[in-house]
């Protein structure tokens, strides 16, 4: 069977996921892409070397061989809305997020690679997650996860002007609001940093389907602004200089996202 992610088990209740961190592409899908299409630039670059300090916490990590051109792994996959009434890709996307068509005129997935694609690399990933979620409950009586993700500054399609470097999204309550908000601070407190709670981006389908505080599941998605790290323009040249206090900033963040969860929730 095609292995379509990774996993690196840990030693505490806390997953960081990277549903946009994939670059395959499947030959028989690379030959129907655009040449632009194939630069894959709304990935999520470089996000999984920003947390290579999650052994250091006990962090299990989750992220997909696939580009999220291949399967959005943060959309539902009955092609539900996230955010009614502004733009927004599809579960297996046709369009970038400059509004560009990402195949070849009449060479788009019908419904049937949909679903296709949903059973091969949408649910083998959704199913470690839940397992895996479920698993940590079981063993400490709680579960954290953080949805990981990083987009240009600018992409007016979907948002006007420059997005704040930190992007914090609990949806309608994947995470209690009081350990946002200190979440929150964390971010503000960062020099020259700006940051935001349910923004633009409140969360996608990770964080709303998994996150249940009622069932002692926390969930949180950071969206975070590449500028903040690399040179947007030239994804290939990795991580910049600005890389390491952005990397500090988020390190922080978990540090303390485990600290209230074993406050709160540890039975």
């Amino acid at each position: 069977m095609l292995k379509t992610f990774e996993i690196e088990e840990g030693t505490t209740p806390l997953v960081i996921s990277m549903p946009h961190v994939g670059t395959v592409v499947p030959d028989d899908i690379a030959r129907r892409l655009t040449p632009d299409a194939m630069t894959l630039p709304d990935t999520d670059w470089h996000v999984d070397k920003l947390y290579n300090f999650a052994e250091d916490l006990g962090a299990w990590t989750i992220r997909p061989r696939c580009s999220r051109y291949v399967v959005d792994l943060n959309r539902p996959s009955d092609g539900a809305k996230l955010y009614p009434g502004l733009r927004e890709t599809s579960v297996c996307p046709t369009t970038s997020f400059n509004g560009t068509a990402l195949y070849a005129e009449g060479l788009e997935p019908n419904d049937k690679e949909v679903a296709d694609r949903i059973a091969s690399y949408w649910a083998p990933y959704h199913a470690m997650l839940a397992s895996t979620l479920n698993a940590l409950c079981v063993r400490f009586g709680y579960a954290l996860l953080w949805d990981a993700h990083s987009i240009r500054s600018e992409v007016p399609l979907l948002f006007e002007g420059r997005l704040p470097d930190f992007n914090l999204g609990i949806g309608q309550g994947a995470c209690p609001q009081i350990v946002a908000e200190k979440l929150l601070e964390v971010a503000q407190s960062a020099a020259s940093r700006t940051a935001v709670l349910n923004g633009r981006f409140k969360g996608g389908f990770i964080t709303r389907n998994y996150g249940a505080p009622d069932r002692n599941v926390w969930a949180v998605q950071l969206e975070l602004s590449q500028r903040t790290y690399m040179d947007e323009s030239r994804p290939e040249l990795g991580l910049t200089r600005e890389a390491g206090s952005t990397q500090q900033t988020i390190r922080d963040m978990l540090a303390t996202f485990l600290d209230l969860g074993r406050i709160a929730l540890r039975q």
